[in-house]
């Protein structure tokens, strides 16, 4: 379903109150089909958003929404009291039978949240105080879930974040070659195999109960959080299709990795490519201002390296793609994999560059 009147049929199941007056397609997801309604109810307008989980993606779209159902009630309930409380947490609104989803007759599923008004989002990091909200954000999101069993919910994506699985699919590709281009990425592998140990620590911290099992986001990058426009205060998480049992390194990895960059994550120019010492500093202060009170000495300790480690899972990931013949990840172009390998590795050399100085 992607035009109006598929979308307005769906529409229908959900319980909102009023006359529905517009719909537009929401492009700016990549994944899942998108839709802002508007609603007039007593002469007041309100918007929600309509999504079609992309079920070849989420093979459990069942789960996904049980999962983020859990977790913003589990949210809703600490910010009750808060006069914005409608803007600090995604609000799932119900079908008319009481079911937090809808399926159609395709047999997809079907979502609809209340629209998060008078917020900004952005794509890139502005300044150091953005960053240091940017933190808070993920910090404070981290908090309200910290008494929440990260076990009780549904692994939607087994072993995400196994960097041991994420080496044999490499290997498996390097054994299989299919598309021809071991040969011309000898160094890349030797570098990625020479950090292997190292890149599967936090894994292992995490399996073997190191690191507690808690509630993980997953894809904590800038343009997920959505910021008060005079304040500029992170004030929502959203996006929470990956939201799922893990480490908190994850998240604090991937904050780091996509926000510490100087340069977009498919840069041809490596000479572009480093970490901001800065740019972190100001991130991870601003997330131990929300985190520091439920954390670990274990997780304390292994937020700079799972700035490290994230950014390698996704170099391994990008070169396993690219020698495997691109059957993961869109391309733009035929070396776009092993482009964006690339610069997860000039990122991580630049990183111990920086750590190697201070």
């Amino acid at each position: 379903m992607s035009n109006y009147d598929d979308a307005r049929n769906v529409i229908e199941h959900f319980k909102i109150d009023g006359r529905l007056e517009d719909i537009k397609v929401n492009t700016q997801g990549h994944i899942n089909s998108t839709f802002v309604s508007t609603f007039v109810c007593d002469g007041v307008r309100k918007k929600y958003t309509h999504q079609k989980i992309n079920k070849n993606v989420f093979k459990k779209p069942k789960e996904v929404i049980e999962n983020i159902l859990a977790v913003t009630s589990h949210i809703a309930e600490k910010v009750k009291d808060l006069d914005d409380r409608d803007r600090r947490v995604l609000k799932v609104v119900f079908t008319k039978d009481h079911k937090p989803f809808f399926i159609d007759e395709n047999d997809d599923y079907w979502r609809t949240y209340g629209f998060i008004e008078n917020v900004n989002t952005y794509e890139t990091i502005p300044s150091l105080e953005a960053a240091r909200n940017l933190g808070r954000g993920i910090g404070k999101f981290q908090c309200q879930l910290s008494d929440f069993d990260g076990a009780r919910l549904n692994i939607t994506i087994p072993h995400f974040h196994d960097m041991n699985l994420r080496y044999r699919q490499l290997e498996d590709a390097m054994a299989q070659n299919p598309a021809g281009r071991l040969d011309s990425v000898k160094e890349e592998i030797d570098f990625l195999m020479a950090n292997r140990e190292r890149g599967c620590r936090i894994w292992n911290d995490f399996e073997s109960g190191v690191l507690p099992n808690r509630v993980t986001h997953n894809d904590t990058k800038m343009n997920n959080v959505l910021f008060d426009p005079v304040t500029d205060e992170a004030v929502c998480v959203i996006d929470l299709d990956t939201i799922m049992p893990g480490t908190i390194l994850f998240d604090t990895g991937d904050m780091i990795r996509t926000a510490c960059n100087t340069a977009s994550e498919d840069e041809k120019d490596l000479s572009k490519v480093h970490f901001n010492k800065d740019m972190y500093e100001s991130l991870v202060s601003g997330y131990l201002e929300e985190a520091s009170g439920f954390l670990t000495k274990e997780e304390r300790e292994g937020i700079k390296e799972s700035g490290r480690t994230i950014t390698q899972i996704m170099a391994v990931r990008f070169l396993t793609d690219y020698i495997a013949g691109d059957v993961y990840y869109n391309i733009a172009y035929p070396e776009h994999n092993i482009v964006r390998a690339h610069t997860q590795i000039a990122l991580m050399k630049s990183m111990d560059e920086q750590w190697e100085k201070y």
